[in-house]
């Protein structure tokens, strides 16, 4: 099968060649089922997220030995059960996530990892929905507990987590502020319904967001969301109300940001470090409840999955690209085969 192979730490935007980390397996072994409740899944479509591009950078928290096969969520049809399976069937749609191994043509997972993807769902936005909008779904409604009439602050609010936590923070009634760069971001997030948008690259974001609060006799921003890090968090603190919570969800600007402790004391701020994935291991129970809900919301037209850009696995530098640059409005995606059949027919 094709698998992309990660085989040194490097810059994964490179061409693929000799000098790249990562190259393109044309006869990668087909992974075997591994016990009678597993699953092996055709993929057809697999989701860049940032921490991706870190782990193969060496920059990632969580670091594999190599070689090994990145990847995290995707989708895919059934292709092969365990005896013990009884869940799924061969053709079902399903989708999953992975600690790695999802840039191939097949993975193997255990039944009770895998969801159902509902009728009518796209599979390939299924594939991208995992991560990001879990992330976003568990730190907002399990975490900060985002309810009808606050303020919700996002920053990179049109990358993949961003607008995630855009749409589900509209889900759950809240009034929310973007702040993205650049003009086509900023009118795809007014497209949305977004309350307001703040160009990061034009003027003051602060006083952009107070005049905005003041207008609707707002105090403050309840709840930030912060996948960015670096001086725009830093400078997003002075708008955050009493008892607000700080979800830290990543540091795309490359600073970590420095909360002043004796300001969140006396703010009473609750400040949220959420790494997802670690969910898996401690509380796995909260995972599956939020990715079902998330489905739901899916098949119900409650949430869009926006797919800024699609490449093929020998293309996965471009792919690459696509997240180091920030071109991205929403998700990027490697898919396999044709897109002839990718709506579940559950």
């Amino acid at each position: 099968m094709e698998a992309l192979v990660c085989k040194k730490l490097g810059d994964p935007t490179l061409p693929l060649s000799d000098s790249s980390p990562i190259f393109v397996s044309n006869d990668h072994p087909i992974p075997n089922l591994t016990s009678p409740t597993s699953v092996r899944v055709q993929i057809k479509a697999t989701s860049l997220n940032y921490a991706n591009f870190l782990q193969i950078l060496g920059k990632y928290q969580e670091k594999p030995p190599l070689p090994f096969i990145p990847g995290s969520d995707y989708s895919g049809v059934v292709e092969a059960v365990g005896t013990g399976v009884t869940k799924f069937k061969i053709g079902d749609f399903v989708c999953s996530f992975t600690a790695l191994g999802s840039f191939a043509g097949k993975i193997v997972a255990e039944e009770k990892d895998l969801f159902c993807v509902p009728d009518g769902c796209d599979l390939v936005a299924a594939g991208a929905l995992p991560i990001a909008y879990g992330t976003s779904h568990v730190g907002l409604v399990h975490r900060a507990r985002l309810s009808a009439g606050q303020v919700l602050l996002v920053l990179g609010a049109a990358g993949g987590v961003g607008l995630s936590a855009v749409q589900i923070g509209k889900v759950c009634g809240a009034i929310v502020i973007a702040v993205a760069r650049g003009t086509e971001k900023v009118n795809f997030l007014k497209s949305l319904g977004v309350d307001l948008v703040v160009d990061s690259s034009e003027g003051s974001i602060i006083e952009s967001v107070k005049k905005f609060l003041r207008a609707r006799k707002l105090k403050g921003v309840d709840v930030l969301y912060d996948p960015v890090g670096g001086k725009l968090a830093k400078e997003s603190l002075k708008l955050l109300n009493w008892a607000a919570n700080i979800l830290v969800i990543g540091f795309a600007s490359g600073e970590v940001p420095v909360i002043p402790a004796n300001i969140a004391l006396v703010k009473n701020w609750t400040i949220h470090g959420l790494f997802w994935g670690s969910y898996k291991i401690h509380q796995p129970k909260v995972l599956e409840d939020s990715v079902a809900e998330l489905l739901s919301w899916l098949a119900k037209g409650l949430i869009t999955i926006n797919i800024s850009h699609s490449y093929t696995l020998s293309e996965a530098n471009l792919a690459f690209s696509a997240i180091k640059e920030r071109k991205a409005i929403g998700k990027v995606m490697i898919t396999f085969g044709d897109n002839r059949e990718t709506r579940s027919r559950l």
